[in-house]
């Protein structure tokens, strides 16, 4: 990169659209502090993070402009328009946020630029346009503050929705559980009367103790019972209420569905009438379907409290609450998370996973990825008006992982896929949504974790796709 001697007329420079309607005392300064910057084609003017002191204008030739994208640097724009410029181009807020460049930029022809040191820029720039300063600062500055005050305002929305969907959710096995233990306490108590009774009937301690032992063998069974279809259960039942009616046991019917939820079979009953006297036999039966009923019970206790336990960690998960801010991840953990916190609102939508387990972890922030995930599939089932096929793919693309959320809804239309990561742009309509939640994935994926996120659309099918590298960013690395 050269600079030259070189100054501009102030005629060549009013050319540029930039410079049109500044009055000649204004042209004479951009004149007299500007110089000619000579950059041959396939050099770097600007480097992505560095401090950003020159503000430059495109006189000829043509650049690219670029960010870092894990290990690639991804390109974003390029032109050969006269009058583009690039650098410093927020030279105007000074020490109001940090001044760096924001991209690369690199000749892709002979060119050269006028540069414009930003620092005594501003100073000039506030005093020929004080009120345009003013607005374009509390535009910059408002817009941040304003995306900071309604990101935490839907983040706090999003989590008293997703609490109500998890207290939901906890509702159903805890009641679950809480009738169990009720019935549990029941069976109990009839089992321990039955059991006296029998005590004090007509069974001698050999008989006494079969019965013990077959009320194992029936336990045991009812433990790992198989599952039976509609059509095997009636007749199961019907078998047994036969045998129970052959014995003389009354209201056999009631016995009968016990025995078989609990997988036994008239054979096993068999054993029973070989085992207790006749008169005896009705009281045993009984007792050992309070048995079995017992360990349906505790079944149903256990797994009620197991799911519980699920949600609760899948919650921790979702949140991190208990981890560190930055670790290395597992991504599966953080989307199967994600999909249990999102379940209640899912109900008519069909999903696909599609994963590759063998990803290795990545570093990150799980808590915001997880609100990343959590954006793209609540975006795709309002795209798809909560009916359709939601497919979600992990994958490698060499150092880094895929991950992409398909949905077979309407697509994007073409004049506004340009526009969806912008803050506060919408679709939705009023009171349906801030326009923030693809903006805060956008920052998340791209200036957090030094990653891309892009949209692929057409009418059916609109994919969004999640690249994050697998390896730490080198020390110093400017944000995508």
């Amino acid at each position: 990169m050269t600079t030259t001697e070189k100054k501009i007329p102030p005629d060549e420079l009013r050319g540029l659209f930039l410079f049109e309607h500044l009055d000649d005392d204004q042209l004479a300064w951009i004149c007299e502090h500007s110089d000619v910057v000579e950059v041959p084609a396939g050099h770097e003017l600007t480097s992505e993070g560095a401090p950003a002191d020159c503000f430059y204008v495109l006189l000829s030739g043509a650049l690219v402009m670029s960010r870092q994208v894990g290990a690639e640097h991804v390109e974003i724009n390029r032109t050969d328009w006269r009058g583009s410029y690039v650098g410093a181009v927020q030279f105007y807020l000074g020490d109001q946020t940090e001044q760096i460049y924001g991209a690369s930029v690199r000749t892709t022809a002979d060119s050269s630029f006028l540069a414009v040191q930003a620092r005594e820029f501003r100073e000039v720039f506030r005093a020929w346009y004080p009120m345009a300063v003013h607005l374009l600062q509390g535009l910059f500055m408002g817009q941040r503050n304003t995306s900071s005050v309604i990101g935490q305002r839907e983040r706090l929305l999003a989590l008293g929705k997703l609490s109500a969907g998890l207290t939901h959710e906890l509702n159903n096995p805890a009641a679950a559980a809480g009738r169990a233990a009720h019935d549990l306490r029941d069976r109990v108590t009839h089992m321990r009367h039955k059991l006296a009774m029998i005590a004090d009937g007509s069974l001698d301690r050999t008989q006494l103790k079969q019965l013990v032992m077959a009320q194992d063998e029936f336990v045991e069974k009812a433990r790992h019972a198989p599952d039976l279809t509609s059509l095997q259960t009636s007749d199961a039942e019907d078998e047994l209420t036969d045998w129970l009616d052959d014995h003389g046991v009354t209201d056999g019917w009631q016995l009968a569905p016990v025995f078989v939820a609990g997988g036994l079979t008239a054979d096993d009953l068999d054993t029973v009438a070989e085992t207790a006297p006749e008169d005896a036999l009705e009281g045993a039966l009984r007792w050992l379907a309070y048995s079995v009923e017992t360990e349906g019970l505790l079944g149903e206790i256990i797994d009620s409290t197991a799911r519980i336990s699920s949600l609760v960690n899948a919650a921790k998960q979702y949140s991190q609450m208990d981890r560190a801010p930055h670790q290395w991840l597992d991504l599966h953990e953080g989307l199967f998370a994600t999909l249990t916190m999102l379940k209640p609102k899912l109900g008519g939508v069909t999903l696909v996973k599609e994963l590759d387990k063998s990803l290795p972890r990545l570093p990150g922030y799980p808590a915001e990825l997880n609100q990343v995930w959590t954006n793209l599939i609540e975006n795709a089932r309002d795209a798809m008006d909560g009916s359709g096929t939601l497919t979600i793919r992990t994958r490698r693309d060499g150092d880094c992982a895929v991950v992409e959320f398909e949905d077979t809804g309407p697509g994007i239309a073409p004049e506004i896929k340009n526009r969806i990561f912008e803050p506060f742009f919408t679709t939705k309509p009023v009171g349906s949504g801030t326009g923030l939640g693809l903006d805060v994935s956008f920052r998340v994926v791209v200036n957090r974790h030094h990653g891309d996120l892009r949209v692929d659309s057409e009418p059916g099918r609109t994919v969004f796709r999640v690249t994050l590298p697998l390896t730490e960013p080198e020390e110093g690395a400017p944000p995508a």
